[in-house]
């Protein structure tokens, strides 16, 4: 069994998962992300204590912490983008300091996109794809590449940071601080915000936000279907330049974002035949995710289930 962490802008969520990659028990608290390095290290600690009551807890052997990023996984540290008070923080030595973590255990740090990678390679929809690109399309927009049959984080840990690529020169400028990023335009943020700078309304009682958005492209809204274009057109170039870089061969695209469908995934497969364009880049195919909201947990698993000796994984 293997403890798992997925730490993003909106919750922090924890599970056991089994050697199979499902998940036997689970827990889940809002992120406080406005607040102070120790009120979230606090939310963490929570998280783990919740874990820690589930009778699996005494077969732990190894723990993943997948995290929003930006992540130095070779000092164990975050800073992500949508949570201020965590710059370099020592995330690792944060939850290798809490008192339910069993001596031995070595939190392993991965980013959260890199985790999705890792998770449907292992039981999702790039599963047995040599070279693939999994995406995360949510509150930002994230991913992670499998080359070659292994997962492929980079030095630090940040390969794939695909939502921080400028699809746009002269584009809005991007909380990391460059411009026109795929994420200014294909984030939920960024596909509700345009919709209403469009004139769209969300249903009266209704917040504005990309799921509103789709239902409303659903039942033809042309301010709704537009913003979605626009949200697939940023991630049709974002996907159509790795193919071109890196000949992956399958793009799975995961997230909130993506449970709209065929609202997006239409769209986004008309703008890929057009960026993608060179002989050796037609033949890539685009998927809907399939794990899901767990993708993180099951990808943080995959790393720490990566770290254990082999002969006791076997």
């Amino acid at each position: 069994m293997y403890a798992a962490l997925d730490i993003g802008g909106t919750k922090i969520a924890g599970a056991l998962v089994d050697d199979a990659g499902v998940l036997r028990g689970r827990a889940e608290l809002p992120t406080p992300a406005r607040e102070s390095a120790s009120r979230l290290a606090d939310t963490v600690d929570a998280v783990i204590n919740a874990l820690a009551l589930h009778p699996a807890w005494g077969t732990v052997r190894g723990m993943g912490i997948a995290s929003a990023g930006p992540v130095d996984t070779a000092n164990g540290t975050v800073s992500p983008v949508n949570i201020p008070a965590w710059r370099a923080f020592e995330l690792v030595e944060s939850v290798r300091a809490h008192p339910m973590l069993f001596d031995g255990i070595e939190p392993v740090l991965i980013g959260d996109a890199v985790a999705v990678a890792a998770a449907e390679h292992w039981r999702g929809a790039a599963r047995g794809a040599a070279n693939a690109l999994c995406m995360v399309v949510s509150t930002g927009v994230g991913g992670g590449y499998v080359l070659n049959g292994r997962l492929h984080p980079g030095p630090s840990g940040n390969a794939g940071h695909i939502g921080h690529v400028s699809v746009d020169l002269d584009g809005p400028p991007c909380a990391c601080g460059s411009r026109g990023c795929v994420e200014g335009y294909a984030s939920g943020t960024a596909i509700a915000r345009h919709a209403l700078r469009a004139g769209w309304t969300p249903p009266p009682g209704r917040e504005p936000s990309a799921a509103v958005v789709a239902e409303s492209a659903r039942a033809g809204d042309t301010r709704a279907l537009a913003a979605y274009d626009r949200s697939a057109r940023a991630l049709a170039a974002a996907i159509a330049g790795s193919a071109t870089l890196l000949e992956i061969e399958v793009a799975v695209v995961g997230g909130g974002v993506a449970r709209a469908g065929e609202v997006l995934f239409t769209p986004l497969r008309r703008h890929l035949r057009g960026f993608a364009v060179l002989d050796f880049t037609r033949r890539l195919t685009v998927r809907p995710a399939a794990l899901a909201q767990d993708a993180g947990l099951v990808g943080a698993a995959a790393a720490a289930r990566g770290h254990v000796p082999q002969e006791v994984t076997a």
